[in-house]
């Protein structure tokens, strides 16, 4: 007889203050496999998160006591554990800010828990060693740049660089198809799972951070350089 250990279901701080909603949204994660604690003020959230033991964080941002934005600018120092936002509907400023400060991505409320289910699966997929496509992550060194797949870390000239998720697969990305333009489009598809929405600033705001993480705007603008109307580029070194 043969036996097959299952693995243990990946776990979710469901972080907001509405009550309600977080039952509803714990429930359907539950029947969707996944484990999830919930917080309802952000101080209680960010103890939570910073005790580790969660795959991902979902975020609202008005919270009690210290809000969505405050808990994720304190927890980015010491932690790249992966964030869902919740913002609010039409709050481009809210959606923007979100993504500086650190969020993988984003979800506006009122929110669909299919749309949240796949958006988080998306997100795990990442943190496991590819896109969201299927692609897989391999050793790469161009230039100042070096990447390292098993250990998902990255140096630039020589220096430690901290990356989200997110970020990291972005320049996970951009490298693999160094020397070739990449559009918006085909990024936030291979790389957040999704089409790119009208409007939709958010491969542009992780590519700044990217940039910045890796030596200041100014240097990562000639590593990563923008073709205007076609997408970004990684330059290659000869």
């Amino acid at each position: 007889m043969i036996s097959v250990q299952r693995a243990p279901p990946l776990r979710i701080l469901l972080a907001d203050d509405d009550e309600e909603l977080s039952q509803l949204l714990r429930d359907f994660l539950l029947r969707e496999g996944f484990a999830v604690e919930l917080a309802h003020d952000g101080d209680r959230a960010l103890v939570l998160a910073q005790e580790g033991g969660f795959d991902a964080l979902i975020l609202d941002v008005m919270m009690p006591v210290r809000s969505g934005f405050d808990l994720l600018r304190e927890l980015r120092r010491t932690s790249t554990l992966p964030v869902l936002m919740l913002t609010a509907l039409g709050e481009d400023i809210d959606k923007i800010l979100g993504l500086e400060l650190g969020a993988d991505d984003y979800v506006p409320k009122p929110c669909n828990p299919r749309e949240i289910a796949a958006r988080l699966r998306a997100i795990l997929r990442r943190t496991r060693g590819g896109d969201a496509d299927g692609s897989r992550l391999v050793d790469m060194n161009i230039g100042p740049i070096s990447l390292r797949a098993a250990s998902r870390s990255v140096t630039a000239y020589n220096q430690p660089v901290t990356l989200t998720t997110t970020e990291f697969n972005i320049l996970a990305h951009l490298m693999r198809e160094a020397g070739r333009v990449v559009s918006k489009e085909t990024l936030s598809q291979a790389v957040l799972g999704r089409p790119l929405g009208p409007f939709d600033r958010s491969i542009d705001v992780h590519i700044s951070k990217v940039r910045r993480k890796l030596g200041g705007d100014s240097e990562a603008e000639a590593l990563i350089s923008t073709i205007h109307r076609s997408g970004y580029l990684f330059r290659v070194f000869v």
